[in-house]
């Protein structure tokens, strides 16, 4: 489990049911500009995605929301206006599915929790970046692309801070898999359409709960200091800074993660305090497996006015 802590999969096709009066309550709260109704294609409506696509179908927004398996579009249909099976690799479905849309936002990664191959992941987002900025090449209508990244491109930094100015050195092949895949959106954007980058921290949300993530430590001896840092970033704020990116017409890259910088000590310790479970202890004398530690910068997102509804993690 503590390998796993922080895998950042917007795509587990368990989606739970959200609190629409909540989130609708929290996201109006964002200071933004006036809402306008637009057709808005979601690629991906996993974890991320659907939430986002019940979202805006609430707001009467026009929602073609995505799937690769044929058996969840009935499901996909009751949260979106119409329910499309498409994988990345088939351009002419882009390009239908991007004709008369004003917003794209794209939302893959490899299906589930599955550790997949170098090969996967190129298939799921090279291969999707390079069709997508195809199929948008055949599809001026399409006004605003926000993609949805991760800051695992930045690597580790043993703990310092990053911002969007970094020099990136991902830690792995596929988190270098996942920063060409954002170059090749990035070349799509003109005068014309707006491309976002969001570099996502960890996911967590209803559903997806820290205890779940965290609490198999509890009681455990743990090897190191848990002096690692990992940033997380809430659904709900995921989905609000979507659209205010959306309204906002943002450009370029901006990392959406918390404002919470803790160390894996500090997340467990507050974990296992709010649902009385037994302290995690940490041996120092014993190396901690070498994962990527460092405190992402959200200072360029806020700049423009974005608000956290969740500043701080709530566990």
């Amino acid at each position: 489990m503590y390998n796993s802590i922080d895998r950042n999969n917007p795509f587990d096709e368990s989606v739970p049911a959200l609190d629409m009066d909540l989130l609708r309550k929290l996201i109006g709260q964002q200071p933004q500009c006036e809402p306008i109704l637009e057709h808005s294609a979601i690629l991906g409506c996993g974890y991320v995605g659907s939430a986002l696509a019940d979202y805006w179908q609430d707001q009467g927004h026009f929602v073609t929301g995505t799937t690769t398996s044929t058996e969840r579009v009935a499901s996909l249909s009751e949260i979106v206006s119409q329910a499309v099976v498409i994988k990345g690799n088939d351009l002419g479905g882009l390009q239908l599915l991007l004709q008369g849309q004003d917003t794209l936002v794209v939302s893959v990664a490899p299906t589930g929790f599955q550790e997949a191959d170098r090969s996967t992941y190129a298939a799921t987002y090279i291969t999707t970046a390079k069709n997508v900025a195809t199929a948008l090449s055949h599809n001026p209508s399409v006004k605003q692309v926000i993609y949805l990244s991760s800051c695992s491109v930045y690597g580790d930094r043993q703990g310092e801070w990053v911002d969007e100015t970094a020099q990136i050195d991902p830690l792995d092949d596929k988190s270098q898999i996942i920063y060409e895949a954002e170059k090749i959106i990035l070349q799509a954007a003109n005068e014309r359409q707006k491309v976002c980058v969001l570099r996502l921290g960890g996911i967590y949300g209803t559903g997806r709960e820290l205890v779940n993530m965290f609490g198999g430590l509890a009681g455990m001896t743990m090897p190191g200091k848990g002096d690692r840092f990992i940033n997380w970033i809430h659904r709900d704020d995921i989905i609000s800074a979507i659209d205010f990116a959306r309204l906002n017409e943002l450009n370029g890259i901006y990392n959406l993660v918390d404002d919470s910088q803790l160390t894996v000590k500090e997340q467990v310790k507050l974990v296992c305090a709010r649902y009385g479970l037994p302290p995690v202890t940490w041996d120092i004398s014993k190396l901690s497996p070498p994962r990527n530690s460092l405190q992402v910068s959200n200072h360029k997102l806020k700049a423009v006015g974005f608000e956290l509804i969740h500043p701080q993690l709530f566990v």
